[in-house]
C-alpha cells in the first residue's frame, strides 16, 4: 500500500460479530456479496472462555443475500478454541479469494459463522474486504461503522 494511502481507502470492514458474552449459540455476519473486492478475510476473537466452552469458525457460502444454498466454503475453518487448549483471548484469521467460492453454481455470497458451544464466553469476529475494485474501500463498511478518522 502506498504510504500516502490511507488503509480505509483499500480495506473496508463488511460485517461484524459484536463483542458480547454469548451463551452457547450460533453467531453470524449478515450476508456479503464476494464481489466487489480481491481478496477477504475474517478475524475470530474469543475473549474469556467459561470451564467448558468452545468457538468453532467458519467462513459459509450462498447464491444469494437470503443465504440459499448455504454452505460450507471447503478449507475455510479455524481449528477449534477451547478453554481447555487455553485458547482464552487468542485470535484467528481465515483468508479467502472469490475465486474460492463454488461460482460455477452460482455461490458468490458469503458470512462469517461462529458456533459458541458447551458454555459461554465473550466473543467478537469480523469480515473484512481488501483490495476494493472501487475506490474508497470505505464506501463498503457495514452500516454499523460509525466513524473514520484521519
Amino acid at each position: 500500500m502506498p504510504a500516502n494511502r490511507k488503509m480505509t481507502e483499500s480495506v473496508a470492514l463488511l460485517g461484524a460479530i459484536d463483542a458480547d458474552a454469548y451463551n452457547a449459540s450460533v453467531q453470524t455476519t449478515a450476508w456479503i456479496q464476494a464481489d466487489d473486492f480481491s481478496a477477504y478475510a475474517a478475524l475470530v476473537a474469543p475473549g474469556d472462555m467459561t470451564t467448558s466452552a468452545t468457538i468453532d469458525a467458519k467462513i459459509e457460502q450462498a447464491t444469494d443475500g437470503a443465504g440459499t444454498g448455504v454452505k460450507d466454503l471447503p478449507g475455510k475453518a479455524i481449528t477449534q478454541f477451547t478453554k481447555v487448549g487455553n485458547d482464552d483471548n487468542k485470535q484467528a484469521w481465515i483468508n479467502f479469494k472469490p475465486s474460492d467460492l463454488d461460482l460455477a453454481n452460482g455461490f458468490g455470497w458469503v458470512r462469517l459463522s461462529m458456533t459458541i458451544a458447551t458454555a459461554a464466553c465473550d466473543a467478537a469476529g469480523y469480515l473484512f474486504g481488501f483490495g476494493a475494485k472501487a475506490s474508497p474501500a470505505s464506501d463498503y463498511d457495514a452500516t454499523s461503522v460509525d466513524e473514520i478518522v484521519g
